[in-house]
């Protein structure tokens, strides 16, 4: 009788616990993503296919089998809701995820080749969270609000490290002392991303020390830590696996190459 009681007490604080659950805001990260440019970037020229920073779908970074759209969309993980939308002139596309299994979203956005430093403006001004913003998107039945730039749970810049070339315009400060967190997929992104991200407030939850190929398996894999909850050296550790995996350099230099915290 008293397992009995203890039984429906329990069965009742979570019936009156399922509405609180649902009204459980989803997680966001938003990931700016400049598309390999061979003619705007400095970098090492690629596959003229794979190098068209005016064409997403076949870009290195975007629609190729690594780039970030493909590779979520490919994902058992990921399970994509929209795309092909051009929010603004620099972006090409937009490309939103919904987790299968966590309340986590994901907006990607492939800026032209060309607007390289747009778009690590943008980055770099969603980390300080001076540059807020939301967005509607249908999942199934419902329509979801999901926050993104400044507002978003985790930001990510995937490309070029174009510091290397130029300086930003300016660097934004902190907004206010709302928690945020940044990966950084760029090659030696901790020498030359430390600056303007330590000026944001925003905290590096992985960045990286030499050259590297930003590609999409290392955000997956870093995201899959994310979303459990592991802690920051576990997630730098699913990343540096992953990595040596994909690139077969082995574990102790992908170690080596992807950090944690300042």
């Amino acid at each position: 009788m008293k397992n009995l009681k203890q039984f429906r007490r329990g069965l009742l604080i979570f019936l009156l616990s399922v509405p609180l659950l649902a009204q459980t805001p989803p997680r966001t990260v938003h990931v700016f993503v400049a598309l390999a440019d061979n003619i705007h970037q400095g970098i090492v020229p690629v596959a003229k296919i794979l190098g068209n920073g005016e064409d997403a779908a076949h870009n290195l970074y975007w629609g190729s089998a690594y780039g970030v759209k493909t590779f979520f969309a490919r994902s058992a993980d990921w399970r994509l809701l929209s795309s092909g939308e051009k929010p603004k002139d620099e972006v090409l596309e937009r490309c939103v995820f919904k987790h299968r299994t966590a309340n986590v979203y994901l907006v990607a956005e492939a800026y032209r080749g060309r607007e390289i430093e747009t778009a690590m403006q943008n980055f770099f001004d969603a980390a300080a969270g001076v540059s807020a913003g939301q967005i509607s998107v249908k999942d199934g039945l419902q329509t979801v609000t999901l926050n993104i730039r400044g507002d978003a749970s985790l930001v990510v810049y995937i490309g070029h490290d174009g510091l290397m070339d130029f300086h930003l315009p300016r660097i934004p400060k902190k907004k206010n002392d709302s928690p945020r967190q940044a990966i950084m997929l760029a090659c030696a992104s901790k020498a030359y991303f430390a600056e303007p991200l330590r000026a944001s407030g925003a905290y590096p939850l992985l960045w990286t020390t030499n050259l590297m190929a930003p590609e999409a398996y290392t955000l997956k894999s870093a995201l899959d830590g994310w979303i459990l909850h592991e802690s920051n050296e576990q997630i730098r550790e699913r990343s540096a696996a992953a990595y040596a995996k994909y690139q077969k350099c082995g574990i102790n230099g992908a170690r080596k190459l992807m950090v944690t915290g300042w």
